[in-house]
This record gives structure tokens, C-alpha cells and sequence, in this order.
């Protein structure tokens, strides 16, 4: 083999996770960075798939259980623990394999994006206007391109971009070469494409097995905690809509009902946004993931062939 690194994408439950186990058994060299940015929280484990104690004590695993549930966690910050990782995985004569499907995490870290800083004396004028839509209409005066990229209504990613634009004198969309250009990388890129009634139908079947294995107590604890979940780690799908049938807001049943949809639509997000990186090579996955390792590690040699 070559010294490249390696990255498995996809959407959720489309089996990612085994495959990379899977070839991290077959070549020792490797080791997992997870690229998922509800992984990074302690006490999430069942709801974001996380790896097993026995799967992480059989195979290195990194960048997980990062801080706690209550603090806010940066893409900034996520690069920052890649790169530290990253060099002890060299410093062993090592490889990393990526897997996840957080997909601006891997740009970040394949594509060492210059990320913009924090600016907090502008991210509190932001955040004193509460309607989101007139701060998308600002946005789209000072910075069109970035307008574009984003719903009027993800409030989230309308503050943090004005809060860029105003706070450093320069457009967010301005930041390193821009999400739309996809420059040569040594690293490796593998997508798994699974049908979509396949991987709606996984998509519920996952869910299913969480609460079995305990999914509604694990958000239940977080939810007695003394401190306030963060914004994003409140978010996580699973835990948002659970987290509303605790509160008494609706059914278990509709909690559930509610948790699928947005999760398969949410799949649908993570496809477009893999389906424009040209780098990624697509194997198909039928209703496991048992078919794909010998397609995987045909790939592989191949291009260990090229050098």
C-alpha cells in the first residue's frame, strides 16, 4: 500500500462504520478518525452509532467523546483535534481513515480549509435581532454568495456567517478557496450509495435498535443534567425529538415517527452534498455491507498499483 489516507462517506446508516472496521482489521496500519460532529459529545453514544468500547479497543479510534454535551463545539475546534491526531497517526508510520458523514468536518481537515476566527462583539448585535429572515436579507446584501449556501431560516449558520462578514471586515464566503472548488488530495475518497427504499427502511430499522438498546434512557440522563444541552448537541437527531417526549411535548410514537423523517431527509442533505465532490469514487451497497469490502479492497489495490 501507499502512505495515503483514506475516507469512507455517506449517508447515515449506510453502513459506513462496519466497512471501515472492516478494513481497519484487514490493513493494521490504519487508524479511524471519526468525522461525525455528534460523535465529539461524551454520553451520546447509542443515539450517534458510536463505536463500541470492544470495536475501539480492537481498532484506534479518534476525536471522539471530545467535550461535553453542554459546550459548543467549533468546526475550527474539530481541526484543530484532526491535525493533533493526525500527527500521532504519522508519528507511528500510520495511516488515517476517515468515516463519517459530516461532510464539512472532512473538507476541513482533507482540505485544510482556512477557517475564519470568533468575533464576539459582533455576534451579540447578531444575536440581539430575532428574526432570522431580516438577518438573511442583511447577509445577502453584504455577502451574496454566502446567502446562497443557506436557508433563511437555519439561524445558526446565518449568525456565525454575519457574525464573520462584520466582525473581520471580510465576505464569509471570502474563507479559503470556497466549498464549490475540490483541489487534488492525496487522500483517498470512497462513498457508499445505498438505494433509498434500502437505506429508508435501515434508517428505521436503526432507530428501533437504539431504543432497544437504550436510547430513551441515555437522552434521559442528559436531559437531568443541571446544565443545558447546547444548541447543536440538543439538535442530534434522535435526541431532539425524545428529548420533546420527555417534556411531555408528544408521543413516544410521534417522537419516533418525527426522529425517521427528518433522519431520511437528512440522509437526502448528506448525498447532495457528497454528490459534488468529483474525488469521491461511489461503490453501491445492497442490504448489507458485507459486499462491499472485497469491491473496497479491490479499489484499494488498485491504486496502491498506481503509486
Amino acid at each position: 500500500m501507499t502512505s495515503h489516507d483514506l475516507a469512507i462517506v455517506g449517508p447515515t446508516a449506510s453502513g459506513k462504520s462496519a466497512l471501515a472496521l472492516e478494513l481497519a482489521r484487514r490493513h493494521r496500519d490504519l487508524e479511524v478518525v471519526s468525522v461525525d460532529s455528534m460523535q465529539v459529545y461524551r454520553g451520546m453514544d447509542i443515539g450517534t452509532a458510536k463505536p463500541s468500547p470492544a470495536d475501539r479497543a480492537e481498532v484506534p479510534h479518534h476525536l471522539l467523546d471530545l467535550v461535553d454535551p453542554e459546550e459548543e463545539f467549533s468546526l475550527a475546534r474539530f481541526q484543530a483535534a484532526a491535525r493533533t491526531a493526525l500527527a500521532g497517526i504519522r508519528s507511528r508510520g500510520h495511516r488515517a481513515l476517515f468515516v463519517g458523514g459530516t461532510g464539512l468536518y472532512l473538507r476541513a481537515v482533507v482540505d485544510d480549509l482556512d477557517l475564519p476566527g470568533r468575533y464576539p462583539e459582533a455576534r451579540a448585535t447578531v444575536e440581539a435581532q430575532p428574526d432570522t429572515e431580516h438577518l438573511h436579507r442583511r447577509l445577502a446584501a453584504l455577502d451574496p454568495a454566502a446567502a446562497a449556501r443557506m436557508e433563511p431560516s437555519n439561524r445558526r449558520r446565518v449568525v456565525r456567517a454575519l457574525e464573520v462578514t462584520l466582525g473581520s471586515g471580510r465576505r464569509f464566503s471570502s474563507f479559503g478557496p470556497g466549498l464549490g472548488a475540490y483541489p487534488p488530495s492525496p487522500c483517498i475518497q470512497i462513498g457508499l450509495r445505498v438505494p433509498a427504499p434500502v437505506l429508508d427502511d435501515r434508517i428505521a430499522a436503526r432507530l428501533t435498535f437504539m431504543l432497544d438498546a437504550g436510547l430513551l434512557d441515555e437522552v434521559g440522563t442528559l436531559a437531568s443534567r443541571q446544565r443545558t444541552l447546547s444548541a447543536t448537541a440538543s439538535q442530534a437527531l434522535g435526541y431532539r425529538e425524545l428529548l420533546d417526549h420527555l417534556g411531555g411535548r408528544c408521543s413516544l410514537e410521534e417522537a419516533v415517527e418525527e426522529a425517521v423523517r427528518r433522519t431520511r431527509r437528512f440522509a437526502r442533505r448528506q448525498l447532495r452534498w457528497f454528490r459534488r465532490d468529483p474525488r469521491i469514487t461511489w461503490v453501491d451497497v445492497g442490504d448489507g455491507t458485507d459486499d462491499v469490502v472485497a469491491p473496497v479492497d479491490d479499489l484499494l489495490r488498485d491504486w496502491s498499483s498506481c503509486g
